[in-house]
């Protein structure tokens, strides 16, 4: 059975982006000599051993992602290939013009989250199904379909943007104590979600 994950890098006061959607200093901590490469594309990273050892195990686990229209419109469908190299399921009210390609592993899903999170495990078997944009992954939180939330938590104040947790239906919601892996200039956080 898939497992569910949602995975954001984020400020100290919660943001996963700034106002326009940028991540700027987000990344801040692609900044060591351990190589990763991504399966999908010729994106290579540079991080800390334990940042990399976080990464490869998402990499090497990683069956299929639900991403939200808003992000896949803001990355240009990442190029045709996103850098996990896995189907995407894109959550959107209408398929986008010129979409979709038989070159590119993406699926639009019209018939809401719940559908596309369904269609994701599927595909991923065993593996894990990441899920992107915070607008999908809180719909998935209110749904109770995630199974865990991942935080890579850098030491940046944004002050304003687009929160990871902004619009919670029901909350509060319990997450178990997380899991620690310290970076450079990172922590990764791993929570599992209780289940309500």
């Amino acid at each position: 059975m898939a497992h569910v994950i949602a995975s954001f890098s984020m400020s100290l006061d919660g943001f996963v982006a700034d106002p326009s959607d940028a991540v700027g200093p987000l990344f801040d901590y692609g900044n060591g000599d351990v190589e990763v490469r991504w399966p999908g594309n010729d994106m290579v990273s540079h991080t800390t051993a334990p940042s990399a050892g976080y990464l490869h195990e998402v990499i090497e686990g990683c069956g299929a992602l639900v991403a939200g229209r808003r992000l896949f419109d803001y990355t240009d469908g990442w190029g045709g290939s996103h850098p996990l190299g896995v189907p995407v399921f894109v959550v959107s009210h209408s398929v986008p013009d010129g979409w979709p390609r038989d070159d590119a592993p993406f699926t639009f899903v019209t018939d809401g989250v719940a559908s596309a999170v369904a269609q994701a495990e599927a595909v991923a078997g065993d593996g894990i199904v990441g899920v992107g944009g915070p607008n999908v992954a809180q719909q998935c939180l209110d749904a109770g379909l995630l199974d865990e939330v991942h935080i890579q938590l850098v030491p940046v104040l944004l002050g304003e943007g687009i929160r990871f947790f902004g619009d919670l239906r029901q909350p509060p919601l319990m997450l178990d104590d997380p899991t620690v892996t310290e970076g450079h200039r990172v922590t990764h956080l791993r929570y599992r979600v209780r289940v309500r």
